[in-house]
């Protein structure tokens, strides 16, 4: 990464940082996640999730899993899955995301634990697949973090992370960096009462890997036949590796 950011730099680790953020805004996280992206962010979700494979991904885990988005849509495409572990540091997401499982029926097949994502709390080669939809970027050592998945994933297993990323081309680029540096944080204020969180989500945008990158440090911890996807001119990317 160019330079570690954090939500509010007050000298707290920045996974602590991160929880007391993603605390403060779980009541508007998703409402805020739909009017900002204009439903863009769900037709991400999905492509990510299709890169899975209902007969070979019976176990998921879905890190940091917020308030269960990608868990509730793995089980909705997928219904013969075996199970579906989200995990995540905010205990005010895991509450919004536990109300969503019930209200669908689903904790036979859903269960939802608060955890670090650099310090899984499962055995290695657990799971058949693990997917991250935008979660790695707020990772405190990124590096630490992949290792532990790469760790709990079984041999022949699939990561999927979904990632917001850096378009390149004109005039994307300006109304990207536009929209993330000034229109969104504002917004976010306004909803979430929060005067950093979405000032840090351009921050930390701005200061994750680029695709070669991030590809090159998956390379680096192990994983194998990566790959990577721009989506929506580049505003995101969907990578994929195999164990």
């Amino acid at each position: 990464m160019k330079e570690q950011v954090t939500p509010y730099g007050d000298g707290d680790a920045k996974k602590s940082q991160v929880s007391k953020m993603f605390n403060r805004i779980a009541a508007s996280y998703d409402l805020l996640n739909r009017m900002t992206s204009l439903g863009i962010d769900i037709i991400w979700r999905k492509r990510a999730i299709a890169q899975l494979n209902a007969q070979e991904h019976r176990k998921i885990l879905d890190v940091a899993t917020g308030t269960a988005d990608v868990a509730l849509e793995i089980r909705k495409q997928m219904p013969q899955v075996e199970h579906i572990t989200g995990l995540d540091i905010s205990s005010e997401m895991l509450a919004f995301g536990r109300e969503k499982v019930s209200k669908k029926g689903w904790d036979d097949q859903i269960t939802l634990i608060e955890g670090d994502s650099e310090d899984l709390p499962f055995e290695d080669n657990t799971f058949d697949a693990v997917t991250v939809a935008f979660g790695v970027r707020n990772f405190e050592h990124l590096e630490v973090g992949l290792k532990e998945i790469y760790r709990v994933i079984r041999p022949g297993g699939k990561l999927v992370v979904l990632e917001f990323s850096h378009p390149q081309t004109f005039p994307i680029k300006q109304l990207f960096n536009l929209y993330f540096k000034y229109i969104l944080p504002s917004i976010g204020r306004v909803i979430s009462k929060d005067k950093k969180a979405y000032q840090y989500l351009y921050e930390s945008v701005q200061a994750f890997l680029n695709q070669e990158a991030f590809l090159e440090q998956l390379s680096q911890i192990g994983f194998k036949s990566n790959q990577c996807r721009s989506l929506t001119f580049g505003i995101s990317s969907l990578y994929t590796g195999i164990k």
